[in-house]
């Protein structure tokens, strides 16, 4: 038998229209209330992460280290650096200065009296018992030469003649070859200012010359600086392996770039009104390497077969995602790349074969983190990268002349950055001129082993590619 029992409504269907009305009120009102708070919540979060990020320093992106100096001098941005307590130097044995083989002049001092008892002794046998060397420098002062030219009237013709100047003394400037090399060298080497060089000319030389006849003295060497600066670049046009890098520079106070080309024979500055690709190919001309060195610009990308971007400066990213918290992806890669350019120190000691089973190591090792998904956004960004740049990465496992990071390219630039920051810039383009030629000129014969002194002397005597017939492959 069935009973059918009649169930009560649901509470809401008991509630009057009024009643729904103002339960809907309060319940929009707080939703309402909860999605301000949301947003507020995720405001607050963003912010805290923008905060927390890292201050970016010469130690985890390419800034130099002089960013990483407040005012007081110390290491900003809370880097661990700046609490870590110096180290103590470790003691070395103590040596002295080895004495000239060929001395200028030898002084011999005979005893007089015993220094104990005060007897007279200079009568007796001796012999030395104490050698050393006294170094000094004597005063420096201008060798100044009157020529006089000699003439006539032809008793032949009845025109007048006149001798010819003395070779290396011809009229015009008077000052001598030797001294404008070393205007040139103080300059460009050391940074001296036009007015420091004036005053240091006359103060230690005794010479007394203007601001303006160093001026005409460097520009007067335009031409074979120039003529120099197109002989290396035809020599670095025959080069396999070549490595670059570019700095800004200004003239008249205008931004311009400094671009540097380093192979084993040549070293080729050139100042350009911008950092586009078309620099380089204008550089290169029809040549193009087999491997071109660099960091991740992409003016420097598409110029050779082969390209080895600067490990020095992906690790410098890697440190920043480990900076920003990524504990994953960034260590495994850091620990990678260190491994790799470990082994590219001691190429010389490996085979071909166990050379080429470390290049593939290197590879597989990449694949399988390349294959693992990163957790934190900053290593998926470097996760991101290693995938769009690692067939790049080591290309010199493969070939022995290439290596792993760009720091030749940087150190050949870094005295032109020191020269823009003492003096400024440059205030003419001839001087821009000079410079990049001068740069290129004594570090090309820093290649062959000669000084640049002794380089910028070779240029104002007629010879200025002495040097760098004698430089040699470094690989």
């Amino acid at each position: 038998m069935w009973v059918k029992i009649r169930m009560a409504p649901p509470f809401r269907y008991r509630l009057s229209d009024a009643e729904k009305d103002a339960l809907l009120s309060d319940q929009a009102a707080l939703i309402e209330a909860q999605a301000t708070t949301i947003s507020d919540l995720q405001r607050r979060i963003a912010e805290l992460e923008a905060g927390s990020k890292p201050k970016k320093t010469s130690r985890n992106s390419s800034k130099p280290p002089s960013s990483d100096m407040n005012g007081g001098g110390s290491s900003s941005g809370g880097d661990k650096a700046s609490t870590k307590k110096p180290r103590k130097r470790r003691d070395r044995p103590g040596v002295s200065r080895r004495l000239a083989e060929t001395p200028d002049e030898t002084v011999r001092v005979a005893a007089c009296a015993c220094g104990k008892c005060g007897a007279d002794v200079s009568g007796q046998r001796q012999s030395v018992r104490h050698r050393y060397d006294h170094i000094d420098i004597p005063p420096v002062v201008p060798h100044v030469t009157r020529v006089e030219l000699l003439g006539g009237r032809c008793a032949g013709c009845g025109s007048r003649f006149k001798a010819p100047p003395p070779e290396g003394m011809a009229p015009g400037t008077p000052f001598g070859p030797n001294i404008q090399a070393f205007l040139l060298y103080l300059h460009h080497s050391h940074h001296v200012g036009f007015e420091r060089l004036a005053r240091l000319m006359r103060e230690m030389f005794g010479l007394t010359i203007s601001e303006g006849a160093i001026a005409n003295a460097f520009e007067r060497q335009s031409a074979p600086l120039e003529a120099a600066r197109a002989a290396i670049k035809g020599k670095l046009r025959e080069a396999a392996v070549i490595a670059s890098d570019e700095t800004t520079t200004r003239i008249n106070g205008v931004t311009h770039w400094q671009w540097s080309f380093v192979s084993d024979t040549a070293v080729l500055h050139e100042i350009a009104p911008r950092r586009a690709k078309a620099v380089a190919e204008d550089v290169l001309g029809e040549h193009r390497p087999e491997v071109w060195i660099s960091d991740r610009y992409g003016g420097q990308q598409g110029l050779a077969k082969d390209h080895q971007v600067c490990l020095a400066h992906v690790l410098r990213d890697v440190q920043y995602a480990i900076d920003c918290g990524d504990a994953v992806f960034a260590p495994k890669m850091r620990d990678l790349l260190l491994w790799t350019i470990r082994v590219g120190r001691r190429r010389d000691q490996l085979r071909d074969s166990t050379l080429r089973q470390y290049h593939a190591k290197a590879d597989r090792r990449l694949d399988r983190l390349l294959g693992v998904p990163a957790a934190h956004p900053a290593g998926k960004v470097l996760q991101a990268q290693a995938k769009a740049w690692r067939t790049k990465f080591f290309v010199f496992l493969a070939d022995r002349r290439v290596p792993a990071t760009n720091n030749i390219s940087e150190r050949e630039i870094r005295p032109s950055v020191v020269f823009r920051k003492v003096t400024g810039g440059f205030r003419s383009d001839w001087g821009a001129a000079v410079h990049a030629g001068y740069r290129s000129i004594v570090s090309t014969a820093h290649l062959g082993g000669q000084t640049a002194l002794h380089a910028i002397a070779d240029l104002i005597a007629g010879q200025p590619l002495a040097a760098m017939a004698r430089a040699q492959p470094t690989t």
